[in-house]
């Protein structure tokens, strides 16, 4: 019994290394040359990608600057309904953004989470970054530190994502976020009161109501400058407050224009727990090809949170790129060098043959 063990392991890990070098052959000069730009999803991000890379051949254009009209390109075209206002409402009706965006460079980063009643949400992180020594700015003083840097409040609300809220309400709040709460929150809309844990009550566990989309771009310049950033409105219905994995440096996106940059999508809620793109980044330092160090962060997400869903986009500072997902078919897009026009790169979600491991 202990051979044929021995023998279904030897072929499961001959069968994971022949696996992972097929496709990690893939980005093994696969670059297109500097400038370039490169980001999550193809379809409607693709007007990013262009808009980004366009500005990068103007002399005039710094990294910073490509990815900030990149992801503004997205929030005001409300890219796919995930960016920007009018989309993904929570339990109140309203739209909140989240947005960051990271100086390769400097390594410096200006994030805002849950920024209410701004639009612009890339450029406000910008000034955090360029106007304050933080990080993180959220809620309604983020809002603040926008006015009174010039950005407009506004109401973010649409015709469309009140209508779809009217909708949610009216069939009991289904779906939602909300576990171990009285009323019952799979048939009821609240206000919710949280029930008393002890041994004889067990957490549960509720699926996502909705998935999530994110443009996380990292951009080159022809020196070789590099940049990231990430916006997104979050996950629709969720409870007022929440924050995810966009405004989170290493989360959402990450770069470092020694190594290289990654950009990330997915379930913000549980990506943020293992920080992919700074795991990404640094299993390029230490050697690994993008498309592994792609492979490897979703793996590690995967062993612990099988349903995943995830995406992951990694480029090194020389334009070689890769990218990784689980739980769906995860696409990326990107134009560089003398390309006419953007490319979109489908990632079929990997098997996880951890599981089968972990079996034996």
């Amino acid at each position: 019994m202990a051979f044929f063990r021995e023998i279904r392991l030897t072929s499961l890990l001959l069968w994971l290394s022949t696996s992972i070098v097929g496709r990690c052959a893939n980005d093994t000069g696969n670059s297109p040359g500097l400038p370039m730009v490169i980001n999550t999803w193809g379809g409607p991000f693709t007007a990013a990608t262009d808009a980004a890379y366009l500005s990068l051949l103007k002399p005039e254009t710094s990294a910073l600057d490509a990815v900030e009209l990149g992801c503004s390109t997205c929030e005001a075209n409300q890219c796919d309904g995930s960016v920007g206002f009018g989309g993904s409402p929570d339990e109140n009706c309203e739209t909140t953004l989240d947005a960051m965006i990271m100086d390769g460079t400097t390594m410096k980063s200006g994030a805002v989470a849950a920024l209410r009643r701004i639009k612009d949400a890339v450029a406000v992180a910008r000034a955090v970054l360029e106007h304050t020594t933080h990080t993180l700015l959220a809620g309604d003083f983020a809002t603040d530190f926008a006015v009174a840097n010039g950005f407009a409040a506004q109401n973010l609300t649409t015709a469309a994502s009140a209508a779809s809220c009217a909708q949610w309400k009216a069939a009991a709040c289904q779906p939602n976020y909300r576990i171990n709460v009285a009323p019952d929150p799979a048939s009821s809309c609240g206000p919710y009161a949280p029930l008393a844990l002890n041994s004889s009550v067990q957490l549960r566990a509720r699926g996502a109501p909705e998935g999530h989309d994110t443009i996380s771009m990292i951009a080159l310049h022809a020196s070789g400058a590099m940049a990231a950033g990430t916006s997104t409105n979050g996950a629709g219905r969720k409870v007022p407050g929440r924050v995810g994995d966009g405004p989170i440096t290493g989360s959402g996106s990450y770069v470092d224009g020694d190594v290289g940059g990654c950009g990330a999508t997915g379930d913000g809620d549980i990506m943020m727990r293992f920080l992919p793109c700074y795991q990404a980044v640094e299993n390029l330092r230490q050697g690994m090809t993008p498309q592994e160090a792609a492979e490897d962060a979703v793996r590690r997400m995967l062993r612990k949170y099988p349903a995943v869903q995830s995406g992951i986009v990694v480029v090194d500072n020389k334009g070689e790129h890769g990218g990784a997902g689980s739980g769906w078919t995860f696409t990326y897009a990107y134009r560089g060098g003398t390309m006419n026009e953007t490319v979109v790169v489908s990632v079929p979600p990997i098997a996880d043959a951890v599981a089968d491991l972990r079996r034996m």
